[in-house]
């Protein structure tokens, strides 16, 4: 995926990136989950502002979300949050993912999800509170900031997760 290679390497290539997104948007529906979450990281890494082609990896998204896997739904999250692309169906979406999944969810994936969740006020009680159990049992393998950012996006959507915090005080 070039949008990718180019974004890891945080360079941005605006005519680049607009010449893949109108590609992208023709051949969408024929993109392995991993390539819709990597073109999403990638365009929202860089900062590429592309609607159309966020609105189209959304509507692949929400059909193969079943697909998915965690890191994939964690990065889809990550990006829709971090260029704030209303996509409140996909939010949902990949919320019901996530709460199967969230056993599979390494401590990044758990953290960067929430955040995500917080930074575009999406309400998910539901997933708020399987993140929740799921950080408390792996607390002891997240970075300092990743605790840091999960309860910040507790605190943010105002979730009742006391054993959560009680949890994060005590490593």
């Amino acid at each position: 995926n070039t949008a990718w290679a180019y974004a890891t390497v945080r360079h941005d290539a605006p005519a680049l990136f607009d010449e893949v997104a109108a590609e992208t948007m023709q051949k969408a529906g024929q993109f392995k989950p991993q390539e819709l979450s990597n073109t999403a990281w990638a365009y929202a890494t860089v900062r590429h502002d592309a609607p159309a082609l966020f609105d189209e990896v959304a509507a692949e998204t929400m059909q193969k979300a079943g697909q998915f896997k965690p890191q994939e739904l964690s990065n889809t999250a990550w990006a829709y949050a971090t260029v704030r692309h209303d996509a409140p169906a996909l939010f949902d979406k990949v919320a019901a993912e996530t709460i199967q999944k969230a056993g599979q969810f390494i401590p990044q994936g758990l953290a960067n999800t929430v955040w995500a969740y917080a930074t575009v006020q999406h309400d998910a009680p539901a997933l708020f509170d399987k993140v929740a159990a799921e950080t408390i049992q792996k607390a002891g393998q997240f970075i300092p900031q990743g605790l840091a950012n999960t309860v910040w996006a507790y605190a943010t959507v105002q979730h009742d997760a006391p054993a959560l915090f009680d949890k994060v005080a005590a490593e």
